[in-house]
Formats: C-alpha cells, sequence, structure tokens
C-alpha cells in the first residue's frame, strides 16, 4: 500500500504500543485517528504524531458498541478521508482463576476483543470494497493460541479473534483487502506492563521495533501477503 494521504484507525490506542504504532504510521505518510474509551491517551498521541509530520484525531468509541463504531467510522470518512488501514488494538486483559470468573466479565473481554473487531471490520469494509483495496490488522497474544490457567476469558476471546481474521482473510482477501493476524508473544515494554508486571525490560518487546514489524506487513505487495505473523522477545520461549 502507498500510504500517501491515507487515513489509519487503531483501536485500544493507549502510552506504549499504540504510541508506537501511531508514530511509525505517521511518519510513513499516514493521517491517525485513535479510538478509545477515554481520551486520556489524546494529548501524549497527538504530539508524537505532530512531531512525525502527520495529523492526528481521537474519538472517545466504546467498540463493542456496533451503533458508535458505526458513526465514528463515518465521521473519519467526512473529515478525514476513507479510512485504508484499520489496526484493532483494542483489548481486555482478564487473569482470574476459572470459578471466580464471572459470566458478565467473561463476556466483556470477548467483546472486546471478538465483537469490537467484528464492528470495526464490518464499518469499514464496504468503502475498502468499492476500492478493492485496504488493510484490517488485529493484535493477537500468546492467548490466541495457547490457553493457560487463570486465562480461559481472555483466551477464548483471543482464539475467537483469530478465526474472525482468518475468515475475512480468505473472504476479502481475493477481493484486494489485506486481512492480517499478529500474535504478540510476550510482554510489551510499556507503561501497562511495568505497572501490572514489572518486567526487566531486557526481557520484553520494544515497542517501536514492534510497529515496525506491523508496518512491514502492512506495506507488503500483494503477491505475498502475510496473513499470520508471530513476535517474541529472543529471550521468550515458545
Amino acid at each position: 500500500m502507498n500510504s500517501a494521504q491515507k487515513t489509519a484507525v487503531i483501536t485500544g490506542i493507549a502510552p506504549g504500543f499504540g504510541e508506537a504504532l501511531a508514530k511509525q504510521l505517521a511518519g510513513a505518510g499516514y493521517r491517525i485517528v485513535g479510538l478509545a474509551r477515554t481520551d486520556k491517551a489524546a494529548v501524549g498521541v497527538a504530539g508524537i504524531v505532530e512531531a512525525a509530520g502527520s495529523a492526528y484525531r481521537h474519538i472517545v468509541c466504546d467498540v463493542t458498541d456496533g451503533g458508535a463504531m458505526t458513526a465514528a467510522v463515518a465521521s473519519i470518512e467526512d473529515k478525514d478521508g476513507p479510512v485504508h488501514l484499520l489496526i484493532h488494538n483494542a483489548h481486555q486483559l482478564l487473569i482470574r482463576p476459572f470459578l471466580e470468573t464471572d459470566p458478565e466479565d467473561f463476556e466483556r473481554v470477548w467483546r472486546v476483543a471478538c465483537l469490537g473487531g467484528m464492528h470495526a471490520a464490518r464499518a469499514v469494509l464496504p468503502k475498502m470494497l468499492e476500492r478493492g483495496s485496504g488493510a484490517i490488522l488485529f493484535t493477537g497474544a500468546t492467548a490466541s493460541i495457547r490457553a493457560g490457567a487463570k486465562f480461559s476469558a481472555f483466551a477464548s476471546a483471543k482464539f475467537a479473534q483469530r478465526a474472525l481474521a482468518q475468515s475475512l482473510a480468505r473472504e476479502y482477501g481475493p477481493k484486494g483487502i489485506h486481512v492480517a493476524h499478529v500474535i504478540i508473544d510476550g510482554l510489551i515494554w510499556e507503561p501497562q506492563t511495568r505497572d501490572r508486571f514489572d518486567p526487566e525490560e531486557k526481557n520484553c518487546i520494544n515497542p517501536d521495533a514492534l510497529a515496525r514489524s506491523y508496518l512491514h506487513v502492512i506495506e507488503q505487495d500483494p503477491s505475498a501477503w502475510t496473513h499470520e505473523i508471530d513476535l517474541r522477545p529472543c529471550s521468550e520461549n515458545f
């Protein structure tokens, strides 16, 4: 994809990896629109994107609300131009023993990762299909392919999201839409990770390096598209 004057939408944008994605895409010429449940990340991401020479707009949106997602994309197409790239990065991590996991919490995790991805894809696909081009990337996790103890909700949601990505790739790849699933097998060095797990930086994925890998997938020639890629730090077992 030639990124000149194209718009990228990132759901679940936040400090750390979300900022790195926005910076990398801005440097490649994309206008960036970030979606999140709050505007907490808006100022920080805007400064990073503008320093990279592009424009940023932040929309407060709950991706689990189909009507809100449709309205957000309509606003983007009206004010920022057609959406050429969607990265569904929104997720809700829940680590809890199964018998202590409420059905409501179990469903909420699925709604963010899988249903939210479905709403986002439904909102951007019609215009992509009219043009015969576009890219949709889903951010996966270790839990997309391996369910650990206390990860019943998160793994179930990520397994489902992976299946959604596969189905969309098979349906819309022949129509010019590049659908990819990125398995992040490891902790990302970002504020949320440091607060929750207190890891060593050497054992984490650098968010800028991760964002560069996303850009590589996005810019692939249609004759050699990747559907699934897994990324991990060299210290990670697999």
